[in-house]
Order: structure tokens, then C-alpha cells, then sequence
């Protein structure tokens, strides 16, 4: 018997006693699916980056009480050491201790800003990966994201964090909340609807694959790294924020030339928002939309722009990690989760 054939066969026969929930991808690797919450599990908050203080999280903490969660607030919170959370060292300490901690059954990160890229390669990941849970966050936690799937082949979910938590939630925009209402979704197994507008630059098909992404200045950080993204037969998402035109463009090249938008089953632009303006006299003169498109122009898959993702109201969460139906045609765009068949 090969050993497909037998993971195939006595995979489904642990699934009950399994802390976490094993899937076959396209390439016959197993993907880890941390267990789904239920009401009294505890959530963690943890700043592996930059800093958030101790009443900035509090809208968190209301929502996720809200949603029957009991919550763990890690030492990071409220501290600060310059545009980190707390040196290196002490990022380190307390991300481990949650990582290991079995109580916990997800993280909920404090905000994005800088800092990940600087303590992934000193975390011991060895409890975690036997045990996997929940890592929640986006911006910077692409870090993570990115370093899970590509040596671990663990799920983790790209959403909004602790400080894009409305103060007043009830009053909140309909679109921040329902971002937020995502979050439980992912966590509880419920499936999103994505709301998207079609734009007239998409590109018609539909693709499966698993769906990996984030931070386009991120995932170009991470190239070459022991967190490199393998984008073969996946589905990528790209956002960004607070970028020159001109830059962005270099960053797309990158993903082009290293063949990372090749082999694709989808491509998925989110936000690319507050872009800052080009110098007078020296405008760029293509948008993003045509960036895109032009680094893309000789494959067949689906393309979509404007996609519910990244620094913005509109952030949805996903998860990354798991196998999806990504559909682009002229009437509407969807991206449905392929559940496992137990």
C-alpha cells in the first residue's frame, strides 16, 4: 500500500480524537486544520510586533467575551519599546508561552506594524505543530501566515486584530462589523459570504487551490527565507497600503519573476489603499489595476480586483492554509471554502 493510499484510508478513522483536523492538498501533503472553538474555549492576545496598551484592546476583549470565549492577555500588551511591542526578547517569551500553552486555543494578535520577521526563526514551533491553533492577524502577522504554510502546512486566518475593534461595535459601520462577525465565522467552521463589486478589469475563470497571501511588501520580504511562499496550484491574495505607485510595481516584478505568479489557480488583489502620491514631474502613470494585469496577461487563471481584504473597513477574514473554489465571472466573484468530507 502506498502512502496515500493508506493516509487516505486511516485519516478519517483518528479524526475524533485529533486536536486538529488533517486534509490531503492537491499535492498529496497533509494540511492541518486547528480545531474549531467552541463557547468557554480561551483566546489569547499577544503583540509579536508593534504595540497596543491595555485600554486599546478593550473593544476586543467585549466582542470576544461577547462570543463565549474566555480570554488570556499576554505580558506584550502595554508594552513598548520603541515601534515594538517590548523587545525582541520579550516578544519572544510571551508569543512561545502561548504557542505551548494547551489552554489556549487561538490567538488574536494586537496589531500589525513591524516586528515579526525579527523573532519567527526563534520560536520553537514543535508543541504548536502537534497540537495547532488559531493564529489571527494581518499586516505584519503575513510573517506568520506565510512561515505556517510553508513548513508546517497549518491553517491560520488573515483578519482584522484587536486595534480594528470598534469602541462602540452596535454603532460601528455595517462593513467593519460584519469584517469583525468573519473573525467567529472562521473560527466556528461557518462559511463567509464575501461581498465583492465586479470590476471591469477582472479576468473570467474559476480555479481550486489552497489560498495563501497577505502583505505584498511582506511576501517580498520573505523571498528566498526559510518563510518563502510556494504559489504553485494556490490561490494568492495580495493587499497594501501606504505605498508609491512606482514600488508597488517593483514588488509585482518580484513576484513575476520569481515565478511566483505562475502556476497560479487564482489570483486575488485586495486593498491597496492610502497609496501615497507620486513626486510632481515624476508620475508613474499606470495604475494598479494595470500593473497587475500586466504581469499576468499570458496566464488563463481567474483575476479579481477590489477584494474585501487588507487596510481597510472591508477586511474579511480568511483562511489561509485551506483548500478553496475561487469563481470569477461576469456577474459576480466568489470564494467558497472546501470542507472537508468526513
Amino acid at each position: 500500500m502506498n502512502r496515500k493510499d493508506f493516509l487516505s484510508k486511516t485519516i478519517p478513522l483518528s479524526l475524533a480524537t485529533m486536536p486538529f483536523t488533517q486534509i490531503m492538498d492537491e499535492a498529496d501533503k497533509l494540511v492541518k486544520i486547528p480545531r474549531y472553538l467552541r463557547e468557554g474555549d480561551t483566546v489569547g492576545i499577544c503583540c509579536p510586533s508593534g504595540p497596543i496598551t491595555m485600554e486599546e484592546i478593550q473593544p476586543a476583549l467585549r466582542v470576544l467575551k461577547s462570543w463565549g470565549y474566555e480570554v488570556v492577555i499576554g505580558k506584550t500588551v502595554g508594552m513598548k519599546d520603541f515601534t515594538y511591542a517590548g523587545p525582541d526578547t520579550e516578544r519572544i517569551k510571551d508569543m512561545q508561552a502561548m504557542l505551548d500553552d494547551p489552554k489556549i486555543k487561538a490567538i488574536l494578535f494586537g496589531r500589525g506594524g513591524y516586528g515579526a520577521v525579527r523573532i519567527i526563526d526563534k520560536l520553537d514551533f514543535t508543541k504548536f505543530a502537534a497540537s495547532p491553533k488559531w493564529l489571527i492577524g494581518f499586516s505584519d502577522a503575513t510573517v506568520f501566515h506565510a512561515h505556517l504554510n510553508r513548513n508546517y502546512g497549518i491553517a491560520s486566518i488573515h483578519s482584522k486584530m484587536c486595534n480594528s475593534f470598534p469602541d462602540d461595535f452596535n454603532s460601528a459601520d455595517r462593513e467593519v462589523r460584519d469584517s469583525i462577525h468573519s473573525i467567529k465565522a472562521c473560527l466556528i467552521n461557518e462559511e463567509i459570504g464575501y461581498p465583492v463589486t465586479v470590476n471591469p478589469n477582472n479576468k473570467n475563470g474559476t480555479g481550486e487551490g489552497i489560498l495563501i497571501g497577505g502583505n505584498l511588501a511582506i511576501l517580498q520580504n520573505l523571498a528566498g527565507s526559510r518563510s518563502d511562499i510556494n504559489t504553485q496550484g494556490k490561490i494568492l491574495f495580495i493587499e497594501e497600503a501606504e505605498e508609491y505607485l512606482y514600488n508597488i510595481d517593483r514588488m509585482l516584478w518580484n513576484l513575476k519573476r520569481s515565478g511566483k505568479l505562475s502556476g497560479l489557480k487564482g489570483l486575488i488583489v485586495g486593498g491597496f489603499t492610502h497609496l501615497r502620491p507620486d513626486d510632481p514631474g515624476e508620475e508613474f502613470g499606470k495604475s494598479v489595476y494595470e500593473m497587475v494585469l500586466e504581469k499576468v496577461k499570458e496566464y488563463h487563471y481567474p483575476v479579481c480586483f477590489d477584494f474585501p481584504v487588507g487596510h481597510q473597513k472591508s477586511n474579511y477574514a480568511m483562511k489561509c492554509g485551506v483548500k478553496h473554489r475561487f469563481s470569477v465571472k461576469m456577474d459576480g466573484v466568489s470564494l467558497i471554502e472546501l470542507k472537508m468530507k468526513n
